[in-house]
């Protein structure tokens, strides 16, 4: 059974999330948390978030501990930008754009 988990408008850019992404992807749930808790990225506490919140769903909802499941898709996707400007040299514009992204991991049971 697959469990998902979304996490949006997380104010950290897709492009420093996919570092931490691709890292955990298809890994057993302890062995990625055990990553996360350690990598060296203050985002990975996000990360972290949601694949703690997937398990607990999996848990709760369908009773499967959380020995037993594995990260089977996760990804992070662009989410809206904020849009700011700033003066520039010679009374120009400069544009400041403050990305986010949005985070989904599922997670379902491993093959025994």
């Amino acid at each position: 059974m697959e469990v998902k988990s979304v996490a949006k408008n997380t104010g950290v850019p897709a492009r420093k999330m996919r570092r931490l992404v691709d890292m955990v992807r298809g890994k057993p749930v302890d062995e990625a948390m055990t990553l996360l808790k350690f990598a060296p990225s203050p985002s990975a506490r996000i990360v972290a978030k949601v694949v703690k919140a997937a398990t607990a769903d999996a848990e709760t909802v369908y009773q499967i501990p959380s020995a037993e499941l594995r990260i089977v898709g996760i990804f992070a996707d662009e989410a809206l930008t904020l849009k700011r400007y700033r003066a520039g040299a010679r009374r120009r514009v400069k544009h400041i754009l403050k990305r986010s992204s949005h985070i989904t991991v599922i997670v379902s049971e491993q093959e025994a």
